[in-house]
């Protein structure tokens, strides 16, 4: 039975199997006034996809696509636990991360030159709690973008994989995902794949690729479902205008940097950037004498067709020379250069050079209280411990640029580099420290996000953090001439520019800790991304083994600007002891100590400060208010009453023990008080406790 929309429209929907679960796909029942929307449900979870295109094309340098993930807590029937902010606001950092997740595969499935300012947005409805909503989010982006009549050549499809028991598997449920050692996103199109992101417990490059090629057979679905609505919906397709430099004026260009390329720029960096620059400028000097006053209306055109010349070179150098621009062969890795301990008030400090790309590191060390409290749609609040920031300024590409806060791409770039490491970091237990670590970027030439990594290892490690092992990371990037892939290790900006493909691995030496990989090119097979994986490797172990002649492992004491901390475990039941009555007992222990005390809900306490007296009072204290008595122990304890039959003396804080008269010496003892008087501090041993809980002390034993 058909459903009619106000404007008049039959309610239109398909549905097909996923992953063991029905995907539905709907458009004209919301979203009337919308270039196109469509309204994707999967499970309890409803997903808003809507699309704008602009009528009239920007006068821009580039394509003004812009896609945005909105969390709305009611979706999860929550209010946002701030105290103060129960409205939606600023996007979260998660947000903005599955923003750029959909984002990355969608981007290069537009033609070059095309410049209709397009706007995405994937707005969570409804959210069922047992997995993720944000392939469904990919998938509503995809759909409406298919229904705009825009020159995209999708649809996209994605899954989040993780393996459970040794079975991969899509859309797993919280629990699954704590079990799971891989939590990888796989998307593209039916042809092949466009985007790839992992993080994992050090997987084996095979197994990343076995899982690759799973998620590729299960998305197919759902790339036929959208290719079904198209079908049905037969959107007007629109007329357009690609923005490119003309035959003419590119033939024109090239013949001008003819002899002034190739060769004559296979120089290391920055030399070569500075050649380059200096080419440019003499170029457009050559062109603005040849045209006259007209050229500086069309300047820009020609600087791009000047920027595909050397793309063009680029690429030519490599496919038929095996040389890259810098002289290096296809899997030669930059001169490498490091340091620690740069910085003297830090707690951890290194610098990381690879060629001109360069990052600086800085590791915070704070109580688990700094732990960052996170606030998202999908969960209850819960703590980040380990915090990575990177920042990256204009200076940092020799420009002039307004100083400002994280991007997406900053935030990005640090999120890669911290989910690099978490698996190698000690727990809480282990290491009882909230650790905040800050990549600053002095220089950019090619994968900071890689040198972010590498940096931040070292400086953690300079720390005194015990990770279980080191990682590195290396950016590997691709071009594709024919169906013959070239695979280039630690790729610099120019071959990123020009390439096809930009991925980056971390990994320690027994596996993968975290990938991303990015397409120019509208899907590539598995065979060429199992060999990237595999030739990224050799670089990788290349990079970790400079790093460990900086440093082979962790320092055995901490900065001594850095708190001290000390833990002590106990049961959750007495965790009541120690706070006491509206926290009268923990302020007190506070106040008298000068200690810093955090209790975690498992019966953690760590206790913090820079005096070490303070926080042995401290920590003495907590024990006297939660230690269990142990059978063989011996305690000082003080007598406090004494009757015929024995002695009950207290060995600690609300417990007392009875020494029976035969306990208290090996020979005779006619009376208790021939041998103790009420006040007296004695030493006692704990010898039995019976079911009533009762304790049997001996003083005969201690000896």
């Amino acid at each position: 039975m058909s459903t009619i929309n106000p404007k008049g429209k039959e309610i239109i929907s398909v549905s097909t199997e996923l992953a063991g679960k029905t995907l539905t796909l709907e458009v004209n029942r919301v979203g009337f006034r919308t270039t196109a929307s469509v309204l994707v449900r999967y499970g309890d979870t409803v997903v808003l996809g809507t699309a704008m295109v602009g009528s009239r094309p920007i006068q821009l340098d580039y394509f003004p696509l812009s896609i945005d993930y909105e969390e709305k807590f009611y979706a999860a029937g929550k209010i946002s636990g701030s105290r103060f902010v129960k409205r939606e606001g600023r996007p979260s950092d998660e947000a903005i991360l599955i923003g750029r997740l959909i984002d990355r595969p969608i981007r290069p499935l537009f033609p070059k030159g095309y410049r209709q300012e397009v706007q995405v947005v994937a707005s969570v409805l409804s959210m069922d709690p047992n997995f993720r909503p944000d392939m469904v989010a990919m998938i509503a982006s995809s759909a409406a973008l298919s229904l705009t009549g825009t020159p995209f050549d999708g649809p996209v499809a994605g899954l989040r994989v993780g393996r459970v028991n040794g079975e991969f598997k899509a859309f797993l449920s919280p629990e699954e995902r704590e079990e799971s050692d891989l939590d990888l996103v796989v998307a593209g199109i039916e042809s092949g794949i466009t985007m790839v992101e992992a993080g994992a417990n050090e997987v084996s490059e095979e197994e990343i690729a076995d899982a690759l090629a799973w998620a590729f057979e299960q998305y197919q679905p759902a790339i036929a479902l959208q290719k079904e609505l198209v079908e049905k919906i037969q959107p007007e397709a629109q007329q357009y205008e690609l923005v490119l430099p003309n035959e003419t004026l590119q033939s024109e260009v090239d013949a001008w940097v003819d002899g002034k390329l190739g060769e004559a720029l296979h120089r290391p960096y920055p030399e070569r950037n500075e050649m380059v620059n200096e080419l440019r400028w003499a170029f457009h000097e050559a062109f603005a004498e040849k045209i006259g006053d007209e050229y500086s209306g069309s300047k820009d055109e020609y600087d791009e067709a000047f920027t595909m010349a050397l793309h063009q070179d680029v690429r030519k150098g490599i496919v038929e020379l095996g040389k890259r621009p810098d002289g290096r062969a296809l899997d030669e890795v930059r001169v490498l250069s490091s340091e620690v301990g740069f910085l003297p008030r830090a707690h951890g400090s290194s610098i990381f050079t690879r060629g001109v790309t360069q990052g600086l590191n800085i590791i915070t060390l704070a109580p688990l209280s700094y732990a960052q409290m996170v606030d998202t749609m999908e969960q209850n609040d819960y703590e980040r411990r380990y915090m990575h920031h990177y920042n990256a300024p204009g200076y940092t590409v020799g420009e002039v640029r307004r100083l400002g806060g994280a991007g997406r791409r900053e935030i990005g770039h640090g999120y890669l580099a911290e989910r690099a490491v978490l698996p190698m970091l000690p727990t809480e237990e282990e290491f009882p420290y909230a650790i905040r670590s800050v990549t600053e970027i002095m220089s950019q030439n090619g994968s900071t996000s890689m040198a972010a990594t590498c940096s931040s290892v070292l400086a953690l490690m300079d720390a005194g953090v015990p990770l279980k092992r080191p990682v590195s990371g290396i950016a590997m990037g691709l071009m594709i001439d024919g169906d013959t892939p070239y695979v280039l290790s630690d790729i610099a900006d120019a071959e990123d520019f020009a390439g096809d493909m930009d991925f980056k691995v971390t990994g320690t030496s027994e596996g993968i800790t975290a990938i991303q990989m990015d397409m120019k090119v509208h899907g590539l097979p598995i065979s060429v991304l199992r060999e990237a994986l595999e030739k990224s490797k050799p670089g990788r172990a290349h990079i970790l083994e400079h790093m460990l002649t900086t440093l082979a492992a962790p320092r055995t004491t901490l900065s001594p600007y850095a708190p001290r901390i000390e833990k002590i475990k106990i049961n959750p039941d007495k965790i009541g002891a120690v706070i006491g009555k509206g926290g009268e007992v923990i302020n007190k222990i506070t106040a008298e100590t000068g200690a810093m005390i955090d209790i975690k809900e498992d019966g953690l306490i760590t206790v913090a400060g820079q005096d070490a007296k303070g926080i042995e009072k401290a920590i003495n204290w907590i024990k006297g208010l939660t230690e269990e008595p142990e059978v063989g122990r011996i305690y000082e304890g003080k007598v406090v009453t004494i009757k015929e039959f024995g002695a009950f003396v207290n060995i600690m804080p609300g417990v007392d023990g009875m020494v029976h008269i035969s306990q208290l010496s090996n020979e005779r003892v006619e009376r208790v008080e021939d041998v103790l008087t009420e006040g007296e501090i004695v030493k006692v041993k704990l010898t039995g406790i019976d079911e009533r809980g009762r304790l049997s002390l001996s003083l005969k034993d201690v000896e």
